[in-house]
């Protein structure tokens, strides 16, 4: 990672121009209301389509005893998914103008995930990755037009910036293929060297001048992303009980999952939208750091979903796993999410040991959870619930002493 020095202001507002083709120059830091446009919301959509497919596959692997392969596999396929969002977002935040040419290749890359997620099924029982890099290069490779068109429109470090950005998106590609020709057993250590060597690009490029992205934009989109993940985690384990019920009439047996999942859920929601973290991102290698960490927020809360539906597969007899890997599926996931949450952006805005010790005390008690029996799911979501209400305890306790020394200084 790279601390760039902060870039000049650039104009505030959105470049201006009525056309359908307007020159795609930075956007400003100072812009006030800026907020997630239709078509990122669009995207988002589409991206959650893919994470679904990625979810479905991790829960066949985990239910017929093959975890190890499918959480490799969910890793691989993620990331491609992760990293392709996440270029877009930060893209998008410093140079979206909405003319006519930027909606379009926005649409392409939406074309290439849902290429990408038709390849997923294969990717996980074939270990075919053709489709998959296919849809992956379609995003790519439209990725680095808008950066081309951005340095067409820029001048100086700032042009140089787009066009590094331009070719390390092409670079990578072409090192992809190799997931394509090499040995399985090689794949996944060369997927190792190529993510890093994405992750290697932005502070590359970056490193003379920064783009001029919008902090309460990636704040939000990244919100939404969550949101969005959540929601799917969500729809996902209420599918999987109401097949339960109606195959099998387990209510009694999937409720109290139902009832964990739902607590587990809602309390992931809490804990991570209880800090304005817009205020932390201030230099790039702070919002670098936070960005790429959302790696494993993202995939941890997505396989929550996948947890809950091994676990209903797993009490209804269709998973031939036991009940302790059923609970793990679950509890696992959740703990990382809460790990990693806390580690992002909640410890720094914790105060004294007690704050700093709520989430990492509850990821460490969900996996204790794990060995319950078929009330693991049920005790993790309690667990999760009751570290909600310890946080918002202790933080109330907090704006009371010091209320106190205000209000008499007054």
């Amino acid at each position: 990672m790279t601390s760039s020095p902060t870039p000049p202001p650039a104009p505030s507002g959105a470049p201006g121009g009525r056309g359908p083709l307007r020159r795609l120059r930075a956007r400003g830091r100072d812009e006030a209301h800026r907020t997630a446009s239709p078509l990122e919301l669009f995207f988002d959509l589409c991206f959650v389509v893919a994470v679904a497919q990625a979810g479905i596959e991790l829960v066949h692997s985990v239910a017929e005893g093959h975890a190890g392969q499918g959480i490799l596999d969910y890793a691989m396929v993620f990331f491609a998914l992760w990293w392709a969002w996440m270029n877009f977002t930060w893209f998008a935040s410093a140079y979206d103008n909405d003319d006519a040419l930027y909606r379009v290749v926005t649409l392409v890359q939406i074309a290439g995930v849902l290429v990408l997620a038709a390849g997923v099924s294969r990717a996980f029982e074939e270990h075919e990755f053709l489709v998959v890099w296919l849809g992956y290069a379609i995003m790519r490779v439209a990725m680095a037009a808008q950066w081309l068109r951005a340095a067409r429109s820029g001048a100086g470090a700032e042009r140089t910036t787009a066009l590094r950005y331009a070719g390390g998106v092409l670079a990578c590609q072409v090192g992809w293929l190799g997931l394509l020709f090499l040995p399985e057993g090689a794949r996944p250590w060369w997927f190792l060297v190529m993510a890093l060597l994405e992750m290697c690009v932005p502070p590359f490029a970056e490193r003379h001048h920064t783009t001029s992205w919008h902090p309460r934009h990636i704040a939000e989109r990244y919100g939404l992303f969550t949101i969005i993940v959540l929601g799917e985690t969500i729809a996902a384990a209420t599918v999987a009980v109401k097949s339960g019920i109606s195959e099998n009439d387990a209510l009694g047996e999937l409720l109290p999952i139902a009832a964990g999942g739902l607590l587990v859920v809602f309390a992931a929601w809490w804990i991570y939208f209880v800090v304005p973290v817009h205020g932390h991102l201030r230099s790039n290698r702070q919002a670098f750091l936070w960005g790429y960490g959302h790696y494993a927020v993202f995939a941890s809360a997505a396989a929550i979903g996948a947890g809950l539906e091994v676990a209903v597969e797993q009490t209804v007899g269709k998973a031939h796993i036991s009940t302790l890997a059923a609970s793990a599926a679950v509890t696992l996931p959740t703990a990382l999410y809460l790990l990693t949450v806390w580690a992002l952006h909640s410890r720094h805005f914790k105060r004294g040991v007690s704050q700093q010790l709520v989430l990492p005390t509850t990821a460490l008690l969900v996996i204790c959870c794990t060995f319950l029996g078929h009330w693991a799911v049920f005790a993790a979501g309690v667990v999760c619930a009751l570290s909600v209400v310890a946080g918002e305890t202790l933080a109330a306790r907090l704006a009371v002493r010091e209320s106190g020394p205000a209000a008499r200084a007054g």
